[in-house]
């Protein structure tokens, strides 16, 4: 099998320009390059589709790239192989510069190094299964016998085993989507792009191939640029996202850095409704111990996410020990927890926990329980989104609807009565008891001894 060398950046775009219009090479460079995309076209009829894009895709990596309709990131994958020509910059794959190959170059580089996977799947429908995956290698002059062969091996890796003389109308859409990824997969390339290939798919097909894509991944380790709009997409198959708007790239990094550090309002807004507590590690929330602070606490990996910390951060008072190659990184306390889960927008009210006395009764366990459970509802991951038929970014969590109250809660036993902790006061205000059924008010955080309190209303509610 082929790969990208050593050293190298399977594909690396340095100022790249794409601008449809008359004259679009005299924009580049000029005071009209810095217009907003409607005065640039007001004014000189051009389009700026990609405006100065720079990153580099390394051998191996899932590189996503998501937006708005209209943001460019369709235009720019096509420049990846000159599909659509780019206007000016710099563009290598394996170390060889695309934009001055010739015809013939091009040709090679599209038919055994680069395959793309596109939304609509182009299968020919007068052709079965087998010969539809083995199409590129017919093309390459690999011989009947032989492109069969490995038509059927690439079928069964992507679960299509037995389907290899229907005929694409007797499949389904999630099912015809698989023909297209073995398609791309037969021909051995290097790099894999996809352009928003699950988009047309029902959510529950779409969930589905996305977990066929990691696992394509984790199997055949193939370079993969993919395209969408799914902001639950990108975070669940991208090991670093770009970010675009309006032609250019608003920020790259990882999952953790997209959500823990977004560079501007455009990209929070993005991910504000992300599910924190899913993405964030120990590591991206870990800081230096006090001096006085004890370190015989439960231990757990730095990239353990917050989500699953829940429970040893339940079982024991004491700090978390964050851990990488048996070194210790950091540590982590519950107050670190619960503010690492909240939204800018929501209202968090932290006390430090105290210590649990040795001849404390058996109520305060039954406390911690109730408090452990609460406190993992809403880190629940969001459920697929379903597709609106457009290209607007789909956010976990349902952008737009009203969302869930997020809360932190430890349970008094039954009969007691329900305190709520005003912000740095210790009076306790008596609320009227609900029934166990009634869910028509969030129930509000609630302390006992000292323990860590999280009130968090959903977006808009504060």
């Amino acid at each position: 099998m082929r790969g990208i060398r050593v050293g190298t950046a399977a594909i690396e775009v340095r100022g790249l320009w794409k601008i449809f219009g008359p004259k679009a090479d005299r924009i580049i460079g000029s005071p009209d390059a810095e217009l907003e995309p409607a005065r640039l076209r007001a004014k000189t009829g051009c389009t700026a589709a990609v405006r100065d894009v720079s990153f580099e895709v390394r051998p191996g990596e899932v590189f996503v790239v998501m937006g708005l309709s209209g943001s460019g990131k369709s235009t720019l994958v096509r420049c990846l192989t000159r599909l659509i020509e780019p206007t000016a910059g710099e563009l290598r794959i394996d170390g060889q510069d695309v934009r001055a190959m010739s015809a013939r170059q091009l040709r090679e580089l599209r038919r055994h190094r680069v395959s793309m996977v596109f939304q609509h799947f182009g299968l020919l429908p007068h052709r079965k299964v087998v010969d539809n995956v083995g199409y590129g290698l017919e093309i390459q002059g690999v011989g009947k016998t032989e492109r069969h062969e490995k038509a059927r091996r690439i079928l069964s890796l992507v679960g299509l085993e037995g389907h290899e003389d229907s005929y694409p109308e007797q499949l389904s859409g999630g099912m015809q989507q698989r023909v297209g990824l073995a398609r791309a997969l037969a021909v051995d390339p290097e790099v894999l792009l996809f352009d928003e290939p699950f988009s047309a798919l029902d959510p529950l097909i779409r969930r589905d191939m996305q977990a066929e894509v990691i696992r394509l991944h984790r199997e055949v380790g193939k370079t993969m640029v993919f395209i969408t709009h799914d902001l639950s997409e990108a975070l669940k198959l991208g090991e670093r996202i770009a970010i675009m708007r309006d032609g250019a790239i608003v920020q790259v990094g990882t999952p953790e850095e997209l959500v823990g550090a977004p560079a501007d309002d455009y990209v929070a807004d993005f991910v504000r409704d992300v599910p924190r507590a899913q993405v964030l590690s120990l590591r991206w929330i870990s800081r230096a111990p006090e001096p006085d602070e004890p370190l015989d606490g439960p231990e757990l990996p730095a990239d353990t996410v917050i989500h699953d910390a829940v429970p040893a951060a339940m079982a024991s008072a004491r700090p978390i020990r964050v851990v990488a190659d048996g070194e210790l990184v950091g540590v982590v306390s519950r107050v670190d927890l619960l503010g690492a889960v909240r939204p800018e927008t929501q209202s968090v009210v932290v006390s430090a926990p105290a210590e649990k006395p040795a001849d404390e009764s058996d109520e305060s366990d039954e406390s911690d329980e109730s408090a452990e459970k609460a406190a993992e509802e809403p880190t629940e991951e969001a459920a697929g989104s379903e597709e609106s038929g457009g290209d607007e970014p789909v956010a976990p969590g349902g952008a737009g609807e009203d969302a869930p109250a997020v809360e932190a809660v430890q349970e008094k036993p039954s009969g007691e009565d329900v305190h709520q902790e005003p912000p740095g006061e210790d009076v306790q205000e008596e609320q009227p008891a609900r029934d166990e059924g009634d869910t028509s008010a969030p129930a509000k955080a609630r302390t006992r001894g000292g323990a860590a309190v999280a009130s968090a209303s959903a977006p808009g509610e504060a």
